[in-house]
């Protein structure tokens, strides 16, 4: 047996790279758990495996203490030193205590050992083969497929496709070749599982830079993507070369490059659109096949909000089946667009004109009322003159008062 694990475990790190010190290591701590649960033992014990003669052993491991509390794990100093005089406090002591039988249950744990290590090298092999993949694509052949996932052969894996990666409108039968883009790839305790898909927006993506060399080599640019799988796409783009047309580059002589694609994705829909650093233009671009009059920003508490003006005879097709086309549109720039037509757009300017001159009534108003309130806090000099003759007339006094403050008068004339 001895041999034959040796000769096991170079193989192992030959064919399959697995280093033969895991599998010592691992091999080790898996007949220490084997020796105690065969032979009921709970002591300190450590199997150590000699990979050049092919030979294990089991030796018991017990600490050097002044005073014995558990016989299993500890013994004493002075039993310590009959055994070898250098031992001292706290020195560690290995007995050799491999039962007779122990070559069997080595034998088949050694056997589930290597099984695991092979598997598991196995796993790690195919998933780092495959996490180069991530966000690529793949030609993959249809194995099988149930409610939740249709299975995709890629070779050494079964990779698998979720409905919600799945084309709506599209059915693939059993055996047929595809395209996929693999879209995540995990490392599990089962192995490496690979989910694919032909609905996310990076497959578009892949496609077009697998057709278009331009889009490959950097010279033509994908900014952004709107997508609604099987139904219709957006995709904006720009040229790094002022002598290349990005749109003509991507649609091809004859429209052969994008017809490609489209033929690819079951005939799903596809606006190339010209992406420009202006936002009011991009969006324009975005709102293709309809025509636009003119793209308002008006609302500064939300910059990413606009109002998009269109034909009036253009306004189904600005808005799409369903809203379909402004909302890719809006997706693809990430704006939130309001869609108008030119004569609702001339009631709601008309409405905010009004709104503005009654606030500026009603601001007008308000300060009116503020300055009477300030006016009517403010007393009259006159009026208050007169209250204050009034009230000394009435007093009995008042003509004494009065001679009396002539007389100091004419006194200091004569004075």
């Amino acid at each position: 047996m001895s041999k034959e694990l040796v000769q096991a475990m170079q193989v192992l790190e030959e064919e399959k790279g697995i280093s033969a010190d895991v599998i010592k290591d691992a091999l080790e701590s898996a007949l220490v758990l084997a020796y105690k649960r065969n032979y009921d033992q709970s002591q300190n014990v450590e199997v150590v495996f000699n990979a050049d003669k092919g030979t294990i052993k089991v030796f018991q491991v017990k600490k050097v203490v002044e005073e014995v509390n558990d016989p299993n794990e500890e013994i004493a100093l002075s039993d310590a030193l009959d055994i070898h005089k250098a031992y001292e406090l706290d020195d560690t002591i290995k007995f050799e205590i491999t039962p007779k039988d122990f070559g069997r249950i080595a034998t088949q744990t050694a056997k589930h050992v290597i099984l695991q290590r092979l598997r598991e090298a196995e796993r790690n092999i195919v998933y780092d083969e495959y996490i180069q993949y991530e966000d690529e694509i793949l030609n993959g052949t249809v194995e099988r497929q149930d409610n939740r996932f249709i299975y995709i052969n890629l070779g050494k894996i079964e990779a698998v496709m979720p409905v919600r990666e799945q084309i709506p409108t599209e059915e693939l039968t059993m055996d047929q070749r595809v395209k996929v883009y693999v879209s995540k790839v995990d490392k599990t305790n089962r192995g490496p599982q690979i989910i694919v898909s032909r609905a996310h927006a990076n497959f578009l993506r892949r496609l077009f830079e697998n057709e278009v060399p331009e889009i490959f080599n950097g010279i033509v640019e994908i900014m952004s993507i709107a997508r609604e799988a099987g139904d219709r796409s957006k995709v904006a783009v720009r040229s790094q070369d002022s002598q290349i047309d990005p749109i003509g580059t991507c649609v091809g002589a004859g429209g052969e490059r994008v017809n490609t694609i489209v033929a690819e994705l079951n005939g799903e829909n596809i606006d190339i659109v010209e992406y420009d650093d202006d936002p009011a233009q991009f969006i324009k671009n975005a709102m293709s096949p309809s025509q636009v009059i003119d793209v308002v920003f008006n609302d500064p508490e939300n910059p990413n909000h606009c109002i998009v003006v269109v034909p009036d005879y253009q306004l189904s097709l600005a808005i799409g089946k369903k809203g379909q086309n402004a909302r890719l549109a809006a997706r693809l720039t990430g704006y939130k667009i309001d869609i108008k037509s030119e004569s609702d757009f001339r009631v709601y300017q008309e409405e905010m004109a009004n709104q503005d001159l009654t606030s500026q009534e009603v601001d007008m108003m308000e300060g009116q009322e503020v300055l009477a309130a300030d006016a009517s806090m403010v007393e009259d000099p006159v009026t208050e003159s007169l209250e204050v003759v009034e009230n000394m007339e009435e007093n009995p006094d008042f003509e004494d008062i009065i001679e009396d403050e002539e007389a100091t008068e004419s006194d200091e004339i004569l004075d």
